[in-house]
């Protein structure tokens, strides 16, 4: 018997439409704007290099968006292993033969675009965990023996983007996965034994780190310590965010990036500049999207009828507020540099239609959020 067969549920084109929550794609696209505008402000008042490619992108990446939102919630319930097992396979091509690039080989060069598979594993490891978890019952969760295939299908491709080496991207699958974990109901104690676990394996873990991301961590506690060198990038990026002061300097005014003292200003240092140009309340205003951005997804999550739709909302939204919290954190001096970019406003093709296709899956659980889904097959809706 198939996994889902009602298809008493089935909803035309139209009603789709409808029931699409467009105020969220209006808040998408206002923050994608946002990052437009920054870029455009980056590099000197013009759309090249980055602002037009960014656009376009951007309009990729909204058209998937729409495509996914409305495909049946079910067939991204069918889908969830095939594409996870898709993600696995592109990381494994990528340790075989990807772009090599700052020292990383992270990419696969398709000719038109180059493709950065740990980003779409990002979402695919959502889809594939949330699948797995809507065929468990309450009790099953709470048995160690069913959370050894979930756990295994994080190990594998975190382990394989470590390899890279992105620390920062490993971190993120290890953490939107434990959200996901922690929304399908695994218990606290055991995400403490799992910390306990962290914490006695730092020595070994620090002994296998690379120099530069050991110069990361030591330039966290003292920047001063290479003011030129590593600790040059943290050291200015303060120093962009502290000028702008309340109200900022002004757009396209912003010294420390048009004047290059603040390297990746278009990439994972973007945050820096806004806040150079627009001050804490430009800053403030962006956080005021995401914050929106994210009670929605959370409120479709809380919304919907099947546990699939509940914890695929959950962890694609989960992913998107980590993705914010650690690149807002990393510019901040909060942490270490990890290479994480701010989401819908960095630089970036994988990153940015991969978040897109994730909010079209939140989307394609709230227009198809009253179709029940049965947890296993042959069992009555739940």
């Amino acid at each position: 018997m198939a996994l889902v067969d009602d298809r008493r549920n089935d909803m035309t084109f139209f009603q789709k439409v409808r029931n699409t929550n467009w105020f969220l794609i209006i808040l998408i696209f206002l923050t994608a704007g946002f990052g437009i505008a920054m870029l455009y402000s980056v590099a000197g008042g013009k759309m090249d290099p980055w602002a037009s490619r960014q656009a376009v992108r951007f309009a990729v990446g909204a058209s998937l968006m729409l495509f996914v939102a409305f495909v049946d919630i079910r067939v991204w319930l069918r889908m969830a292993y095939p594409l996870y097992a898709l993600g696995l396979v592109l990381l494994l091509i990528v340790e075989a033969m990807g772009e090599v690039g700052m020292g990383a080989q992270r990419w696969l060069d398709l000719g038109f675009f180059n493709l950065q598979p740990s980003e779409i594993m990002k979402i695919a490891l959502v889809l594939a965990l949330a699948r797995y978890f809507h065929g468990l019952t309450a009790e099953d969760v709470q048995r160690f023996r069913w959370l050894v295939v979930p756990l295994l299908m994080v190990a594998a491709p975190a382990g394989l983007v470590l390899v890279e080496p992105d620390l920062g991207t490993a971190i993120l699958l290890i953490m939107g996965a434990g959200a996901l974990f922690f929304a399908a109901g695994v218990l606290w104690w055991k995400f403490a034994l799992v910390f306990i676990g962290v914490l006695g394996s730092i020595p070994f873990v620090w002994e296998r780190l690379h120099l530069y991301q050991r110069e990361r961590v030591l330039t966290l506690f003292n920047p001063e310590r290479d003011p030129l060198g590593a600790g040059y990038q943290i050291m200015q990026s303060k120093i962009a965010l502290g000028s702008g002061g309340l109200w900022g300097k002004g757009y396209l005014l912003g010294t420390q990036s048009h004047l290059n003292f603040l390297p990746e200003k278009h990439s994972d240092f973007i945050f820096t500049t806004l806040g150079e140009e627009f001050g804490l309340v430009g800053g403030m205003i962006l956080l005021g999207l995401y914050t929106a951005i994210l009670m929605y997804g959370f409120a479709v999550a809380f919304r919907a009828r099947s546990q699939f739709g509940r914890l695929l909302a959950t962890g694609v939204t989960s992913t998107f507020f980590l993705y914010i919290f650690i690149n807002i954190a990393m510019v901040m001096g909060i942490i270490p540099v990890v290479g994480v970019p701010l989401p819908l406003i960095s630089w970036g093709g994988s990153a940015m239609v991969s978040i897109l296709i994730g909010f079209g899956l939140v989307l394609s659980v709230y227009i198809h959020r009253d179709i029940p889904i049965p947890r296993r097959p042959g069992l009555d809706p739940t």
